[in-house]
């Protein structure tokens, strides 16, 4: 790969991609774009790592006062010279990230805001002396990058609610120049507080906040703030002229955050990756903003990066490692039988028809079941794959990989489900070991039909029985002092299950009953035991008794033959 520019692991900074040698998707047409459908306040929704960061990054390096103008040579926009000439470089910009105001006390939080707004502050030093600012005005610039005897930025509650205003003021009467406020990730401190449980608290901040800057304010010529959610219904943008939200189903800006096909060829073209290109398609393709189908720019870039390396042959869960995923695991724990079978039906790459509320409130996630799924498509769980006549959406699971994040999900939540009844579980477990047929299949087939099943009702047989045979592991684990092994060689072959307990083996086949033929398919299993020795191995270890079971399984029924 020598002579090749470096692909962009992590980074958001625009200037930093441009300068440093890094791979660039040009989303430069956007600012154009902003221009040509005006609105005062934009706010653009999307999921996390989709490249929201980074485009307002790009947008401050294009319209900040100063800028390089060599950063954009050569990209799209660039070949517009009299849009250019007339926006690049024209404007104050204040630029805040919310991203990182994660604390568990609303007084962190405001803490962690105040760096926030106080560190883009003092980029405008120049304000202390300006001779176009009054004295009054010099002093309020003072007061907002004023630090303490601990170096923290030390704004008043009240100065800090106003100081998006302040300074955007202050900038305006230097500059003679109306500001353009760039607020990143601008729905995470309510997030963490929701969490945390000082929600109120932090709304009413938010509210003052947003409200002086955006709403009342002169000297703003625009402003564009990202983020997962929608929340306009908590109020905080009440009383916005020309505001306007760009969800993930919204036609126009489509093309700007992630990946289009296009774009994905042209990457895997310069890395010489064209062949992996079915590989990338399956794992992290199959969002659809607005009628276009994009891919997770993160997981593109992060598995580029493991072929140049030679790392990985085959595609990883990146966007999983970026979270805790616990919005799927909210949704499964609170999953009636309805919305069970609805999420096996997306497992198996089936749609639901459901009507997405884009417009929640925190408050309104936990209260409501059918508002999970609008927040399972807003944060990038679920995709749309089309409407129906009433105005509901067709949602499925975008790619493999999210489908995975479900599977894990659902294996933690039924391992956790199962130890909460231990009795029972050991009750289970136990029948294998007293030959007890009639109590493992009514067991087993109980389990069964608790779980969500992650069988792949398209895939072969063999993929098909994994979904028992993983069950019956996490089962068994649960017992202590059981030598539990799985796929063991044993004999002439690879038992499914063997365990050791207290002198007594256990020998388990398991097989997926095509069509319901449960007789047939225990015996099939026994025969294998018999003919290919499986219980060899445990007598070899001293076990004084060796129960065989042939287990057929199919869809949620169980029958169980020892022999």
């Amino acid at each position: 790969m020598t002579g090749k520019l470096k692909l962009p692991m992590g980074i958001e900074d625009f200037e930093t991609i441009r300068k440093d040698g890094f791979y660039y998707v040009d989303k430069t047409r956007l600012m154009k774009d902003l221009l040509e459908y005006p609105a005062h306040v934009n706010l653009f929704t999307r999921p996390r790592r989709f490249g929201k960061t980074l485009n307002m990054s790009m947008l401050k390096c294009f319209f900040e006062i100063g800028t390089d103008s060599t950063l954009f040579d050569g990209l799209k926009i660039s070949k517009d010279k009299a849009f250019c000439n007339q926006y690049m470089g024209k404007f104050p910009v204040l630029s805040v990230s919310l991203k990182n105001v994660e604390s568990d006390t609303f007084e962190a939080a405001k803490k962690k805001i105040c760096f926030s707004i106080g560190n883009e502050a003092s980029g405008f030093l120049f304000l202390a002396q300006s001779d176009r600012l009054s004295e009054i005005d010099r002093r309020q610039y003072e007061k907002i990058t004023e630090l303490n005897e601990r170096g923290e930025f030390s704004m008043s509650d009240e100065l800090l609610e106003n100081s998006l205003f302040i300074l955007s003021r202050l900038l305006h009467k230097h500059y003679g120049q109306k500001v353009i406020i760039l607020i990143d990730e601008y729905d995470v401190p309510l997030d963490k507080a929701y969490q945390s449980g000082y929600y109120d608290a932090m709304l009413r901040f938010m509210k003052a906040l947003f409200g002086q800057a955006l709403k009342t304010n002169s000297s703003l010529y625009f402003a564009v703030l990202t983020g997962c959610l929608r929340i306009s219904k908590e109020s905080i943008f009440t009383g916005l002229n020309n505001f306007k939200v760009y969800t993930v189903k919204e036609v126009r800006y489509k093309e700007y955050f992630g990946f289009t096909d296009a774009e994905v060829r042209e990457m895997l073209l310069y890395y010489g990756f064209m062949s992996r290109y079915d590989v990338i398609k399956e794992w992290y393709d199959g969002y659809r903003f607005g009628n276009l189908s994009i891919y997770c720019p993160w997981d593109v870039i992060n598995y580029c990066s493991d072929l140049t390396d030679e790392n990985a042959t085959e595609p990883q869960n990146y966007w999983v490692n970026t979270s805790s995923n616990d919005i799927v695991r909210r949704f499964i724990e609170r999953a009636d039988a309805a919305a069970k079978d609805e999420i096996e039906q997306l497992i198996n790459g089936g749609t639901v028809r459901k009507e997405i509320r884009q417009e929640l409130t925190y408050r309104d996630l936990d209260s409501d079941l059918d508002n999970l799924w609008s927040l399972l498509f807003t944060t990038g769980y679920l995709t749309q794959a089309g409407k129906d006549d009433r105005g509901q959406s067709q949602l499925t699971i975008p790619n493999r990989e999210i489908k995975w994040i479900y599977v894990q999900q659902i294996r933690k939540w039924f391992k956790d489900e199962t130890k909460k009844d231990s009795l029972r579980l050991e009750s289970f477990c136990r029948a294998f070991l007293e030959n007890d047929t009639a109590a493992i299949e009514e067991g087993f087939s109980a389990y069964l039909r608790k779980t969500i099943s992650i069988r792949d009702t398209g895939a072969r047989k063999e993929r098909k029985e994994n979904f028992y045979h993983g069950i019956l592991l996490g089962l068994f684990g649960s017992m202590p002092g059981w030598k539990v092994r799985s796929n063991a060689e044993s004999g002439e072959g690879y038992s499914d299950i063997s365990v050791e307990a207290e002198e007594t083996g256990i020998i388990i086949e398991l097989k997926y009953a095509e069509h319901a033929a449960f007789d047939d398919s225990c015996r099939k299993a026994l025969d294998q035991i018999r003919d290919r020795g499986y219980e060899e191995a445990l007598l070899d270890d001293g076990m004084k008794t060796v129960y065989r079971y042939g287990i057929a399984c199919y869809k949620k029924r169980c029958k169980v033959i020892s022999g």
